[in-house]
């Protein structure tokens, strides 16, 4: 009898246990249906013709870049505000594709890519960008400005000519889309 009752318990333990794990894979599927479900909400907000680099965003917002510069115009150094915008490519690091350049009326806005987590293709000059993170001012150093040069692929000589530091309209973008050419 007590062989009986102790396999009794053992199958009444592995079957209990079957119907828990398949009850966790439900949960577990629920949410990554819910997870994908957000995804495509974004993704399908994503303009055609245009490759994602970094966190997905949503474009139903987006300002021109003459906008931009209005909300460049109106921040003080150590403010910063979160926008999504386009803008001309005017200059991408040569050598990894780590920072950009985008072409605003009257300035360039010199963009970076949060957390160092993603880059752009280094043959992008030209195309057409919509970034999406925190835009912020900054007074660069002669060593960074340098250091940008260098990586732009300006000649020595435009190098050397380096000598005092810029205050410069800077970006942070979490997300870029990038226009095909």
């Amino acid at each position: 009898m007590k062989i009986i009752a102790t396999i009794f318990l053992i199958i009444l333990t592995i079957t209990s246990c079957k119907q828990v794990d398949s009850e966790n894979t439900d949960a577990f599927a629920k949410a990554e249906t819910i997870s994908n479900t957000k995804k495509e909400e974004i993704l399908s907000t994503i303009q055609e013709g245009y490759k994602q680099y970094g966190a997905a965003f949503k474009t139903d917002i987006i300002l021109t870049n003459a906008e931009v510069a209005e909300k460049y115009a109106s921040l003080k150094e150590g403010d910063t505000t979160q926008v999504t915008f386009k803008a001309p490519i005017n200059a991408v690091c040569a050598a990894k594709g780590c920072w950009m350049r985008l072409e605003l009326p009257e300035e360039q806005v010199f963009v970076k890519f949060k957390d160092y987590g993603f880059f752009v293709p280094t043959e992008t000059d030209g195309g057409e960008a919509i970034v999406n993170g925190k835009a912020y001012l900054e007074e660069v150093s002669i060593e960074e400005l340098k250091h940008m040069a260098k990586d732009g692929g300006d000649s020595p000589e435009e190098i050397a000519a380096i000598t005092a530091p810029k205050r410069e309209l800077r970006f942070m973008a979490d997300g870029v889309l990038i226009s095909g050419k």
